[in-house]
């Protein structure tokens, strides 16, 4: 049996606090990837009820979008986490450097294929035109189905029927689906806050590849990394507001997932700027033993 002293010691090493910050960021990257699996199950869910078994390479985008989205960007914080974090700066040349170029330029293909889906799932949800029966309940138990939200489209049944029955009632065009105003207006509020998201995503990722680029450089100053942290807080408030329409308007998932990404990439920026101060803290130890 151990001595009661030595367990608390191991014990007291387990909680220190950069060991229980390690834990917890991996612990969010790990949530992320979960995300992806649940993402991949609301697309098949939803891309069975809009395109059934048409689905093509020109419509999995727009099919399996928030999916490929969210996968391409967990690997990309891999990436940012390794470059950041992990691998010392005089590794990340050679054969290493480019073999994480081409993992990142797969990732921003996806991604940027990702915002295009997002694209052309709104352009799905708002092609509408009038939909006119006079018994809705006809269509309990047919192929037709009816808009929850954005992608919620469960089939019409006998209970369901009864509310639709009296409402003006939409189609989506080119598919049986149908749903009253107030239900496609929130889908398409959805398919823009989606929109705009996936966009402000991409600017913070640019200025994160800069400021990365430019501390591998040696050229990341303390006011160019000041300046760009207040310009990603404006766009990180952006997607702020996102999260809290989805969790007003959206799906739980939705708005778990938004904020899960926000506390990760607050990782990659502590990342950098611990990157930073150690290697301005190797230089100014350099200059001190070489005058």
């Amino acid at each position: 049996m151990a001595p009661v002293n030595e367990t608390l010691s191991h014990q007291g090493k387990f909680l220190q606090p950069h060991r229980v910050f390690t834990i917890f960021k991996w612990t969010i990257y790990i949530l992320l990837a979960w995300n992806a699996f649940l993402f991949l199950q609301e697309d098949l869910a939803a891309s069975a009820e809009t395109f059934g078994n048409t689905i093509t390479w020109r419509n999995f985008v727009e099919a399996y979008s928030a999916f490929i989205d969210t996968s391409a960007w967990v690997v990309l914080l891999l990436i940012f986490e390794l470059e950041t974090a992990i691998i010392p700066d005089e590794k990340l040349k050679g054969g290493l450097k480019w073999v994480l170029m081409v993992i990142r330029v797969v990732c921003y293909f996806f991604i940027v294929y990702a915002f295009w889906g997002y694209i052309g799932k709104y352009m799905v949800i708002t092609d509408l035109l009038p939909f006119s029966l006079a018994d809705v309940c006809s269509l309990a138990g047919t192929d037709w189905n009816y808009v929850v939200d954005l992608d919620d489209y469960p089939p019409i049944d006998a209970t369901t029927c009864v509310a639709l029955q009296g409402q003006p009632l939409l189609q989506i065009a080119g598919t049986e689906i149908i749903g009253t105003r107030d239900a496609l207006d929130s889908a398409r509020g959805l398919a823009v806050i989606d929109i705009i998201n996936a966009g402000t995503w991409l600017i913070i990722v640019v200025l994160l590849e800069v400021e990365v680029w430019m501390q591998l450089k040696e050229l990341l100053t303390d006011r160019i990394l000041y300046l760009g942290k207040y310009l990603k807080g404006f766009f990180y408030l952006i997607l702020f507001i996102a999260a809290a329409y989805w969790g007003f308007e959206g799906t739980f998932l939705d708005f778990w997932d938004a904020f899960l990404w926000l506390v990760a990439f607050i990782f990659i920026e502590l990342n950098i700027f611990q990157w930073h101060e150690e290697t301005d803290q190797g230089g100014a130890e350099a200059e001190q033993y070489n005058p």
